[in-house]
Order: structure tokens, then C-alpha cells, then sequence
């Protein structure tokens, strides 16, 4: 599977600002990472600058930085540096150099994935369009014409680094460099020429002379010294295919995405850190999260019906908040892997196979010893005895022991707080209860009433060969000369057309007709309908609207995308069925709407004008929606609800959210109302929820893109929605939970805001979750007064979970554990 990727480096932070003093050696043997003569591990998270503001950057790093990361791993997105051939772009969101640095102001490493192919479920995998429509281009494959253009792009991104000093032999931050993504996946699609294809990327990479390690991953014939990787959700089996290159894990999926249509997924924060641990344990050197903040795809840069948002389930979530438990229970995990980094680099490994998936490793050195104790078992706990003591391991968890001896983590047993979030309502000064719309329809009776164009074809055109990727929209229009004495003609006619593009809104004589659309990976589908037609000429206008393009498979970017036909009408003779095939006729074709072109969303603009107030429509397709509103006050994130609506695009102050969709509702089926069991090998279709729900009905609004005073709202309606409900609210913490062990320190805290009220609390073997937690068998006394005085009324506060802390729970066997649920 292939999967967008900001990725985050885990390594010690000592003598980390030492990096960037003057130039760093990186190498690398079969078991570490050296940086300086210092064999390292490392630990990384992905993130994608395009996918959030550059104001929220340093946050974002900030976070990983305290989450335990010490590194940032990101793709470079040739498609939005690039969007028209030698036109290129490093503003704003898309300064590279910038994020970069921010990344090195944090003191933190960078792994730069420039490919430049990244697939990760951007538009079209990243690569532009034009290319498509170069002559004798084929991509991703040993092509000429490719070749000579990812060159030219690649030494861009990478001269533009040297420039910067930004490489690592530089003394700069990037210490991994990226050429390709994920392409043994898809090599054989390619033949001989995808072999060929790949030992060119290989020579290419080295000629450029960078001075650190080059990586593929999912590459398993990666010639030397390229470093093959993996990606996946559990790679403690991988095997690098030398034996003097590192075990590299550039993809640890966090989550999965979203596609319209689709249900909001959950990785456990057990079975992430179980995966984790299990790939040190048995030898790992790098290992990145993708996604460690997942973001937003704003604007146009979602792939084939993949949703705006791209929270990824990540242990930041999409606005930049601490998923809890996921941040907290990792960054447990990161402390004590990076307190064992010289003995994991260095000592001798041994490991005992106690049978039924559990065995024990080993790591010594002349003077100490550590050990994991792993579990692969998906149901049953087992007890082992191991140097003579007795240790019990949960199902599907591994247990880290520093000294060999006495347990230091434990994947399944989570120590951290568990944030619920919830939205507000918006508290700006002097809003009004409900918006003030404004309106205005989309001009299209020149095309679907008079079927008129920028140019026309005698045939049926893909529609990436007439709009590239300009607009999401294209018109097809043609028109039919029917007499009543035509054998087609008949009072049972019907019009037919085969498409891919991926919605279809169909017109005759200016009437609409109906509208179609695919399914997610499922892209071809028949538009059938019945037609009145009139005798002489009659006006057919088909309007093709994609959302987004493939962006993964072999041979991807040649999927036909809009009308590719045939298109014909059906009449009944009789008994005899009679076609007439008109793809073959006159068509002409018309990119976008009006409105986009002379940008309605702009404040600029000047065609932003004739807004109506008066009869404002509701479910009305093709319309323009305008509204102002203050920004909540506070400082959390904003997001706008547009449930009601049907499916369009929004923009705040000219800045695009991006599309929406909220009238597709998520499958029915596939969620458990039980809490999800982390025990198990995980996969996107375990642990989904939201069945039945819109798929995506609240929009993020980054504070960045609002003013102090009056900002402006427009929708573009395709369906037809009440733009009534649409409201500005914001994400915050209402509720902490936290269920932790004896001999942990619990921690709560409010996201800033105090802890209001404490509302359970238990100390013994409580049951139940988060918002149903009760008292168990065994309990001490006071307990909830101690956490109240403890936490009502601060931000955070710690509590030591011990009896001596918190009272006797005269548990007997039991393992003793804290449930506190905090009101914020």
C-alpha cells in the first residue's frame, strides 16, 4: 500500500545541537546509524508542510521534539513546486527551505523523501499533470522524456539544499535522503524497463554527490549502496537485502485514510507501540511514523476520492492537538528505547524461543544487559521463566526490562491519559445565532443550453488531455439532429454513456437530466438514463467532475478520467433495439465553471459582485453561497460544520479548506459498538467506526487563514444544500480519562484549560472505559478526594499511583490500577 509520508526520526537528542555546528558524517553498518562516529537509533515522524500552514510548523516540531522524535521525515510534492512545466513555486506553505530550518531550529534531524513520485494519497501521486501531456512521455518507467524531467526536478530539490546547507555533510539537518517511492510494489507492471528504470534512479541519486545515505523503500532489489526499507504496519520480519545496511522502517502506519464513502479508522495506541517495540527488539535502526501529523488537504490536493481531511488517526491530529492516549504512551516508549541506544547498537544478542509466538531478547555488553520479553500470541497471556524469576506477558504486547529484571514498559498496559474532544460552539464577540447568506447561481446556460465551447473534436477526449489539472470541471457537449422518421426514434429513448470521471451531471436541451457518480477504487460506471428529444437539433451537455486523480498502481496515471465513451442513445424500433453511437461526433469542450475562473471565492475579484439576499434557495444544484462571520476567540482550533450541505468546495478569505462532501454517508456496516480489541494484527478494517455518518462533515479552518475582525465564507454548491446549518465552532478537550497501573506516574491535563471537576475516581480494579468507568471488587478509600485536591482548578497535574499515595485497595491478586475521569 502506498500512503502519503511526513516522517519523524527517533534517535537521542544528546550533543544533538553539535550537528549542525560544522559538516556531520552519517554511514551506516547492519546494525545502526553512525552521525559523528555515534552509532544511533532512530526514531521519526512524518509530516507534510503542504498539509498544514507554515504557522503551524513550529508547534507541530515542537510537539514530536517532546513526543520523543528526533527526527522529521518529509516527501517533496513536484506537483505544487511545479505546476506548470518550469514555472515553479516555494511560497508560503510550500517553502520547503523554511520548514526545513524549522525543523533544525528545533535541534531535530530530516529525512527528505523527494522521490519525486510520493503517492500519498496526494493528486496524481504527487506528479504533475503536464506530464501527462508531453509527447512520448511514459512515467515511472525507463522513458526519455520522464527521465529528463524528473532529473531536472530532482537536482533542483537537491542543489537547492546544497545552497542552503542543509545536508547533513553540510552541517545541516537532512542525514537521509529518498530517491523513488514504493516502486518494487509496481516494478513488474513496468517489465524490463521498470528494472532498468530503477538502476537509473540508483546512479542518478549517487551522481548527485549529497554526502548521506540514499534510501528506496519497498525496494527488495535495491542495488548497493542503496538501503532498501520497509513500510507496512509491522516490519519486525524485514530483512534488508545486504548485510551491511541498516534495518530501516520508513512507513510505520499510524492509522489509514479516509475516502469519501469510507468509515474513520483506529490503530490502538497498544497495538502501534507493540509494533514498535517489536521491530527494535529484533534488530530495527530507524523507524518513522506515517503519519506523526496527518493534516488537511486543502485546496485540490486530495487523490481519487480520497476526503479533505488527513488526520491519519496520527499521534497529532489534524490540528495540530495531542491524540492521547497514542502521543503519550509512544513517548513512554521513546524514553526507554533511547536510554538502551548504546546497548541496542552494541551488545551481543541473544534470543530464547519459549514456543506460541513469545520469546526473549537479549541485548549485553561486557557490563549490562537488557531485555524484551515479546508475546505475538493474539488471545492468551503467558508466563515465562526467565533467569530464574517468573514474568507474566499479555497477549500481543512486548515487555521491555532494562536491567533484565524488573519490567520498564509494557506495550498493552497504557499509563497515559485519554483526551476526548469535543466541538463548541463559537463564543466570538457580537456573532449572531445563524449566518447571513448571500447568493448567486453559476452561469452554465451557454453550455448546457447552447452547447458552446473553447474548442471542439471529433471524438471523445480524456479529460486530463484537456484540462490537465486546471479545474475539476470539464464540459462534453455535443448535439443530435433527430427526424421522426429515424429508426431511433420512438417515445422510449434513452441516453447512455459510459464514464470515469468521477461524477457526471447530465443535461439535454438545457434540462437536467440526472447525475452519477463512482465509488472509491471503483472508478467506471454507466449513466443511463430515459430522454425526451425533440425533432431537428437537440443539445447534449455533459458536465465531468472529477475528485482528485489515482495517485498509486502501475500504470496509474493512464486510467481514463471523464468521458471516454461510448456515448449513445437507445431507441426502441419494435422488437428491435437501435443505437446511435455519438462519440464519434463533433464535441466541444469547456474547462471549469465561471465562477472558479473569475474567482467568486476571492475578495479580490472583481466579478465578485450581483450577490443576492433576497429568496435565498436551498437545494438548488450549481450555486454560490456567501456569508461573513468573526473568528472565535480563544486559541483552539476552528473548524466549520456543514452538515446540510451536498458537495462542493469552501474558501475562508480567499484560502481554500478544500472539497466537501458531507451528503455521502460512510457504509453502514463494519462498526463495533465494543470497544476496539488492540490484541491481533491490525489492518484498515479493523477498529472503524462512524457508520452511516457523513464521511467528513467538519472542516479545519486554521487560524491563519482568519482576521481579527469580519471574514468572508464561500461555498460553492454542485449538489444542492442548506447552507442554513453551516456554523464556526471549535476543538477542545472536554473530558480526560486515564486508567493507569500501579508504579506509573499519572498525568491529566486540560490542553491549557483547568481541570474543572474530577468525576470518577478509583483505586483498585476498576471496570469499564472512558465515560462508563465503575468500581470494581477491591477499592481504597478517599481516593476521590485525594485526585480532587490533587487537580480541580490546575492545567495538569501528576499523581504518584502507589498505596502510599493513594490508600491500601486490599486487591489481593489483582494488579492495582488508577481509572480517573476529569471533567475540563
Amino acid at each position: 500500500m502506498a500512503i502519503s509520508k511526513f516522517a519523524f526520526c527517533f534517535c537521542l537528542s544528546i550533543a544533538m545541537l553539535s550537528l549542525y555546528a560544522n559538516s556531520t558524517e552519517v554511514s551506516h553498518d547492519g546494525r545502526a546509524i553512525t552521525i559523528d562516529g555515534k552509532r544511533r537509533l532512530l526514531l521519526s515522524g512524518s509530516i507534510h508542510y503542504p498539509r498544514s500552514t507554515s504557522g503551524m510548523w513550529p508547534d507541530l516540531i515542537r510537539k514530536s521534539k517532546e513526543g520523543g522524535l528526533d527526527a522529521i521525515e518529509t516527501y517533496v510534492f513536484w506537483n505544487v513546486h511545479e505546476p506548470v512545466r518550469r514555472q515553479y513555486d516555494f511560497t508560503g506553505n510550500l517553502d520547503l527551505v523554511r520548514f526545513l530550518k524549522t525543523v533544525q531550529d528545533e535541534g531535530l534531524y530530516a529525512v527528505l523523501r523527494i522521490g519525486p513520485y510520493v503517492c500519498a494519497e496526494w493528486n496524481y501521486g504527487g506528479l504533475p499533470v503536464w506530464l501527462h501531456n508531453l509527447p512520448g512521455c511514459e512515467i515511472r518507467t525507463a522513458n526519455d522524456v520522464y527521465m529528463s524531467e524528473m532529473k531536472n526536478f530532482t537536482t533542483l530539490i537537491v542543489n537547492m539544499m546544497k545552497k542552503e546547507k542543509l545536508f547533513a555533510s553540510q552541517g545541516g539537518p537532512i542525514i537521509i535522503a529518498q530517491i523513488e517511492n514504493e516502486y518494487g510494489n509496481v516494478q513488474s507492471y513496468y517489465g524490463d524497463a521498470g528494472k532498468a528504470y530503477m538502476n537509473w534512479c540508483s546512479n542518478f541519486a549517487q551522481s548527485l554527490d549529497i554526502g548521506v545515505p540514499w534510501i528506496m523503500c519497498q525496494q527488495s532489489d535495491a542495488p548497493q549502496p542503496m538501503i532498501n526499507t520497509c513500510n507496512g504496519w509491522y516490519c519486525d520480519n524485514f530483512k534488508p537485502n545486504n548485510d551491511n545496511s541498516p534495518k530501516m522502517w520508513t512507513e510505520n502506519w499510524t492509522g489509514w485514510f479516509k475516502s469519501w464513502g469510507g468509515k474513520d479508522p483506529l490503530r490502538t495506541a497498544e497495538d502501534l507501540a507493540f509494533s514498535v517495540a517489536r521491530f527494535f527488539q529484533t534488530g530495527g535502526t530507524f523507524q518513522n511514523y506515517y503519519m506523526y501529523h496527518g493534516g488537511t488537504n486543502f485546496g485540490r490536493t486530495a487523490a481519487a476520492y480520497i476526503t479533505t481531511t488527513y488526520d491519519y488517526d496520527a499521534p497529532l491530529d489534524e490540528y495540530g492537538n495531542l491524540n492521547q492516549p497514542k502521543w503519550g504512551h509512544l513517548k513512554q516508549l521513546h524514553e526507554i528505547l533511547k536510554s538502551l541506544e548504546y546497548i541496542l547498537t552494541h551488545g551481543n544478542i541473544t534470543t530464547i524461543d519459549f514456543g506460541n509466538s513469545v520469546s526473549a531478547t537479549m541485548y549485553a555488553t561486557n557490563d549490562s544487559a537488557s531485555c524484551f520479553f515479546g508475546n505475538a500470541n493474539s488471545s492468551t497471556d503467558h508466563t515465562i521463566t526467565f533467569q530464574g524469576n517468573i514474568y507474566t506477558i499479555p497477549a500481543w504486547s512486548v515487555s521491555i526490562l532494562p536491567d533484565c529484571k524488573t519490567e520498564g514498559y509494557n506495550t498493552a498496559k497504557v499509563n497515559t491519559q485519554t483526551s476526548v474532544k469535543v466541538k463548541m460552539v463559537n463564543k466570538a464577540e457580537d456573532e449572531p445565532e445563524s449566518l447571513g447568506w448571500l447568493w448567486r447561481p453559476e452561469n452554465i446556460d451557454d453550455t448546457r443550453l447552447q452547447g458552446k465551447g473553447e474548442f471542439t473534436a471529433n471524438k471523445l477526449m480524456d479529460q486530463k488531455d484537456v484540462a490537465a489539472d486546471a479545474s475539476d470541471y470539464l464540459w462534453y457537449m455535443t448535439s443530435v439532429h433527430l427526424n421522426k422518421d429515424d429508426p431511433i426514434w420512438s417515445g422510449n429513448m434513452t441516453l447512455k454513456i459510459n464514464a470515469t470521471g468521477f461524477i457526471l451531471h447530465a443535461y439535454v436541451n438545457g434540462e437536467y437530466l440526472g447525475s452519477e457518480w463512482a465509488k472509491y477504487n471503483d472508478y467506471n460506471y454507466v449513466f443511463e438514463k430515459n430522454v425526451k428529444l425533440n425533432p431537428g437539433k437537440n443539445v447534449i451537455s455533459l458536465l465531468s467532475a472529477t475528485v482528485g486523480f489515482p495517485n498509486y498502481g502501475g500504470g496509474f496515471d493512464v486510467i481514463n478520467t471523464g468521458v471516454p465513451g461510448p456515448v449513445v442513445l437507445v431507441g426502441q424500433n419494435g422488437d428491435e433495439m437501435v443505437i446511435k453511437d455519438l462519440s464519434a461526433h463533433k464535441w466541444s469542450y469547456e474547462v471549469g465553471l465561471h465562477g472558479l475562473k473569475n474567482q467568486l471565492f476571492s475578495t479580490d475579484s472583481r466579478y465578485a459582485a450581483k450577490w443576492s439576499a433576497e429568496n435565498l434557495p436551498i437545494n438548488r444544484m450549481m450555486t454560490w453561497y456567501k456569508t461573513t462571520f468573526k473568528a472565535p476567540l480563544g486559541t483552539d482550533p476552528v473548524v466549520v460544520d456543514l452538515q446540510g450541505l451536498g458537495k462542493g468546495h469552501a474558501w475562508v478569505n480567499g484560502n481554500s479548506l478544500g472539497r466537501y462532501w458531507p451528503s455521502y454517508l460512510a457504509e453502514e456496516d463494519g462498526c463495533s459498538l465494543e470497544a476496539c480489541d488492540y490484541r491481533g494484527s491490525y489492518d484498515n478494517n479493523k477498529c472503524v467506526f462512524n457508520c452511516g455518518k457523513p464521511t467528513q462533515r467538519w472542516y479545519h479552518v486554521p487560524r491563519s487563514f482568519m482576521e481579527d475582525g469580519e471574514n468572508t465564507l464561500v461555498l460553492f454548491e454542485e449538489f444542492g444544500g442548506n447552507p442554513s446549518l453551516v456554523n464556526f465552532q471549535t476543538v477542545t478537550t472536554g473530558t480526560v480519562c486515564a486508567n493507569a497501573y500501579e508504579k506509573h506516574t499519572l498525568e491529566l491535563a486540560c490542553q491549557g484549560r483547568p481541570i474543572s471537576a474530577i468525576k470518577f475516581a478509583s483505586f483498585g480494579n476498576p471496570q469499564g472505559r472512558c465515560g462508563s468507568f465503575e468500581k470494581g471488587s477491591c477499592d481504597a478509600k478517599d481516593v476521590l478526594s485525594i485526585i480532587q485536591n490533587e487537580c480541580v482548578g490546575k492545567e495538569k497535574c501528576s499523581i504518584d499511583v502507589s498505596e502510599s499515595k493513594l490508600g491500601s485497595a486490599n486487591c489481593g491478586a489483582y494488579v492495582k490500577r488508577l481509572a480517573v475521569e476529569a471533567v475540563c
